[in-house]
């Protein structure tokens, strides 16, 4: 009796076919290739994820002049969970940023925790929002800021909102914009922003991203408040226009919660900046 084959020879070569591929993604428990960027899933961005990876770190990050009066803060995202508010307050900590929103499609699990935590212990406190520019809109993404947690109060203890503009954890590090075009999302952004709440949101971004994307844009610095990102004893040099920083995030390895801040100023002028 002649036996068929013709299905088991299809079934081999789908097999074959399919081994090309395997490798590409390794056995279990293989390392996998540091060269082959490993893409995040979308809403796991935090405020300066990327800045070990493209401006590294220097030495004896955060240093302060003697002269220089500074308060300490930190930012938070879904990374950092139930966040141990009375352990960072009793340490120093005076204000916080909470992670609120990411385009138009992601909103912080853990944010009430946060918001609220941090309030509780008697920080001033205020929200952030990741921008992906090659989503949607500035405008769509600024009212999706101000919808689910973004907005401000003149309570004394709500800072204005951030804007988080940084290197593409997704893709191309611009977000596939020409520098003109993210100029004018940026533009989108923080003009919905003030039209929603009245106050100027403040610009978070590396002075590399910044010259790179924007190609150094002077264009926010008379109206939005600058927190830059850099992790070194200084801060080096600044985003066009900007003569001073508001807030600087020196580190992204604190003891408590890894991202750790100073505001340039004492108390008062963090509630002057709470207040507009």
């Amino acid at each position: 009796m002649r036996v068929h084959r013709s299905g088991t020879t299809l079934a081999g070569a789908a097999l074959a076919a399919l081994a090309l591929l395997l490798p590409l993604a390794g056995p279990a428990g293989a390392v996998q290739d540091p060269g082959v960027r490993q893409v995040p899933a979308r809403g796991t961005a935090s405020m300066g994820m990327g800045v070990l990876a493209h401006d590294g770190q220097g030495s004896s990050p955060g240093g302060v002049s003697v002269q220089a009066v500074q308060t300490e803060g930190v930012d938070v995202s879904s990374h950092q969970g139930n966040v141990a508010w009375s352990t960072l307050w009793n340490s120093g900590v005076k204000w916080a940023y909470v992670k609120a929103t990411e385009g138009t499609y992601y909103k912080n699990t853990y944010f009430n925790q946060q918001y609220t935590g941090s309030y509780n212990v008697g920080m001033i406190r205020g929200t952030y929002h990741f921008a992906t520019p090659d989503t949607t809109t500035g405008a769509a993404q600024a009212d999706y800021f101000v919808n689910n947690g973004g907005g401000w109060s003149k309570d004394g203890r709500t800072l204005p909102g951030v804007l988080d503009i940084e290197w593409n954890p997704y893709g191309a590090t611009c977000y596939g914009k020409t520098q003109a075009g993210m100029a004018a999302w940026i533009r989108d952004f923080v003009n919905r922003y003030k039209a929603r709440t009245g106050r100027d949101a403040v610009i978070y971004t590396a002075t590399s991203w910044w010259t790179q994307c924007t190609g150094n844009s002077s264009a926010f610095a008379a109206t939005n408040p600058l927190w830059i990102a850099r992790y070194a004893a200084s801060v080096g040099e600044l985003p066009a226009g900007w003569q001073y920083y508001t807030m600087w995030q020196y580190t992204s390895s604190g003891p408590t919660v890894g991202d750790h801040n100073h505001f340039n100023g004492d108390l008062s002028r963090v509630q002057a900046l709470a207040n507009g």
